[in-house]
Order: C-alpha cells, then structure tokens, then sequence
C-alpha cells in the first residue's frame, strides 16, 4: 500500500554559534483514511517535526531525510510548489490560535480566503462553507461571527477558528497540534467529531499531536512516542494502551489520573543536550550498565517498534 505520508530519516538541526541537531531519524508512515497520532512532553519536538514536513521553520533550519507526500518529496520542493499544497492539501491547525489568526482581518474573511484561493470560490458559494463550519464546531449563530475578529473572542473560541479554517477546505492530510489545548471538555467533544467526520466524510488523514491521551485514544489509529528528539515507540493504539513496552511510554500512562497520576521522575533533557547511551536512562527504573554507554536502536516486533534493551 502506498503511503500518502512517509517520513524517512528526518533529522532536524540548527545552525548557529553552536550547532544543534534536534531531530534524530524519525521515520513513520500515514495511510490515506488514518490517524497517526505523536506524544510526548513537552520539548521533545513534536512540533518541530510538523513544521518540518510543511516546511515552516526556520531559515536556519538544517533539514535531512525524506518527506514523501503522495509520493511527492517535500524537500525538494520550491516555496512556490509548497504555498500551493499549504492550507489545500496540506493544512495545520497551529498550537496557538491568538498568533496564527490576523488580528486586522474578520473571522469571515479569514476562513473565506482558502476558499477563494484554491477553490476560486464566490461569495455566496464561500459564506455558506464558512457558515457550515463555524456550525460544526459548535457556534450556535454563526451568522454574528463573520464580522467578528481574534481579539473579541476568548483562547477557545480563537482555537476553534482555527480548526475551522484550517478544515475548511477538506486537506488531505491535517497536521493537528495541539488541538484540544485550552478548551473546556464539551468544546473538546465537538473538536473531535470535527476531526472525526473530516477522516469519515472526506477521507483525510490526520497527524495529531496531543498531550491529551484520552484525546489520542479516541482518535489515533496508531501512536507514535517521542522522547530527546526520537520515537521510542511505535504502535496500534488499542496495542499500545493495552500493553506499553518502552519505560518512558509506561510512565506516561501511569501518570494519567486513572491509573494513579504518578509522574515520571526527573525532566526530560534539551533537544541540545540529550544524554549519551539510551537517552532516557536517567529516569528509568530499569536501567543497566549497557544503557549508559550504547544507543538502542528502534526494532520492529509483535505489532510495534521499540527502542529499548529490555525488548531486544
């Protein structure tokens, strides 16, 4: 089967006085119809590697690897070929809504402009469309919020603007990131059967990135862990929540409150900075003398991949 997203050895660096590498060979595949879903802290780079595939960082920026889109590789694209997939095929619900809306421009106009851009929309045909998706995600009278702008409307309703223009157009794949922060659980609800009906209804493929595990649960089809800039695991959800291998993902269940709320010791370390051997062995309770000194590598068995010692 043909991926419709295949990220193959990404590594992120940056230049500078002291260069950096962030990323360390992250690879993983989308299907067209599912949901990968990337969790961690916060700082392990999940967002870095969103921006990377839409090509979004900085100029600074060292990008290696691969990035196939609809086989298609990203990196090898001018601005111009990425201006055209960006927000049409390619859209990204960014993770704070109150910088990513323009604050001149009303709500209407903002989720208007994709449609008369890639879909040379009319007026009618766009306010309709606009209309129905501020109706989606729970705007009562969505009428009253075309003329509305960012800076009349809380971080929540910001948030669902967003979601809004960003789904507007039916990508092919969705970049979420953080899509549920700081809405309360009923907006969190209809952010979800968005999410969910845009897979359904239109067939996108969605790459969710979430410290909400319940969220990720009820969504992702696979789960992606990441920790210091590399996946320590990968898996089906049902798999992974029923059984976690990695120490790290183990700890990150068993401080969801259901399960105790016990939190993981210590802090994850810098991108910049991540320790030799086995990046998490100083907060693993399993740890050995091996995981010190040697770097594990990520090995496919029984349905995922893990990078530990204990599971080779």
């Amino acid at each position: 089967m043909n991926s419709l997203l295949d990220v193959k050895k990404l590594k992120v660096g940056f230049e500078g006085a002291k260069p950096v590498n962030v990323i360390s060979e992250v690879s993983f595949s989308i299907q067209k119809g599912e949901n990968l879903a990337l969790v961690g802290e916060s700082g392990c780079g999940k967002s870095i590697i969103a921006h990377a595939i839409l090509r979004l960082l900085a100029p600074e920026a060292r990008i290696e690897g691969s990035i196939l889109f609809k086989g298609r590789e990203l990196l090898k694209l001018s601005e111009k070929e990425m201006a055209k997939l960006r927000g049409n095929e390619l859209a990204i619900i960014f993770q704070n809504a109150s910088h990513a809306l323009n604050p001149v421009y009303s709500i209407g106009r903002q989720l208007a402009e994709p449609l008369r851009i890639h879909q040379k929309s009319g007026k009618t045909d766009a306010t309709k469309k606009v209309l129905k998706a501020l109706a989606q995600l729970g705007f009562s009278s969505p009428e009253k919020y075309l003329k509305f702008y960012p800076s009349w409307g809380s971080g929540g309703m910001n948030q669902r603007f967003l979601i809004a223009s960003s789904t507007i157009l039916e990508p092919e794949l969705l970049i979420a990131d953080e899509p549920s922060k700081g809405l309360d659980p009923a907006r969190i609800k209809e952010v979800e059967r968005e999410l969910w009906v845009l897979g359904k209804e239109a067939k996108s493929s969605l790459l969710l990135i979430s410290h909400d595990l319940g969220f990720v649960r009820r969504l992702a089809d696979k789960i992606a862990v990441l920790y210091s800039g590399e996946i320590v695991e990968l898996a089906k959800t049902s798999v992974f929540f029923k059984q976690p291998r990695h120490p790290y993902s183990q700890g990150l269940l068993g401080s969801l409150p259901e399960n105790g709320f016990v939190p993981i010791p210590g802090l994850a370390p810098a991108l910049c900075e991540s320790p030799s051997g086995c990046r998490f062995h100083p907060r693993c309770p399993f740890q050995k003398e091996k995981c010190l000194r040697e770097h594990p590598e990520l090995k496919a068995r029984e349905e995922r991949a893990v990078r530990c010692f204990l599971w080779a």
